[in-house]
């Protein structure tokens, strides 16, 4: 019998439902079934409807993974990131619409929009940046109710095999760890 073969569990109890052995590693993401199940979603379109984002100012910043707090608007971990330190800039206020702003929202959300660039480079070296918003479910957002601005860090070759190939997004850092390292790389103002 081969090393390779003494390695693998024999039966399907043993390998803890894991299928059939085929010599591939498993990279095991569970917290992403919550993502897909659409947990944390808002029940309706109002902010007393469980909008995340009106709960989540509410909390400590650890627990609600925020960042950064200014006035109008705050920054937070998107809880499922499609890379490291990937924040949100987001209105306290309850609106949809980037025209719903009023100007100390708008202003405020393009200050921290640039502080989390400011962050991200300092905290992770990050080389470029996906900075945007989708407005409307039609658009692609997840939470179409509360406007967001996404704050998406970039590196050379952060896209490879993995989700090409493998449909996979390899995170190599804790949620609580990426938001202390970028809390304390904040600017001052």
């Amino acid at each position: 019998m081969s090393a390779e073969n003494e390695r693998t569990p024999s039966s399907e109890e043993e390998r803890g439902g894991a299928g059939t052995p085929d010599n591939f590693e498993r990279l095991w993401t569970p917290h992403r079934m919550a993502y897909i199940k659409g947990e944390n979603k808002p029940t309706g379109a109002g902010s007393d409807d469980g909008c995340p984002f009106c709960e989540i100012p509410k909390m400590p910043d650890e627990d609600g993974l925020v960042v950064a707090r200014g006035a109008a608007v705050f920054t937070v971990l998107n809880l499922y990131p499609y890379n490291s330190g990937h924040l949100m800039v987001v209105p306290y206020r309850h609106v949809a619409d980037y025209s719903d702003l009023d100007e100390p929202e708008y202003t405020e959300l393009a200050l921290f929009t640039q502080r989390s660039l400011t962050a991200l480079r300092k905290a992770s070296g990050a080389q470029g940046f996906n900075v945007g918003m989708n407005l409307g479910l039609v658009a692609g957002a997840g939470i179409a109710a509360h406007l967001h601005q996404h704050v998406v860090p970039r590196w050379g070759g952060d896209t490879n095999f993995m989700p090409v190939v493998g449909h996979t997004k390899v995170l190599p850092q804790l949620l609580r760890d990426t938001r202390r390292l970028l809390a304390d790389a904040w600017p001052d103002d």
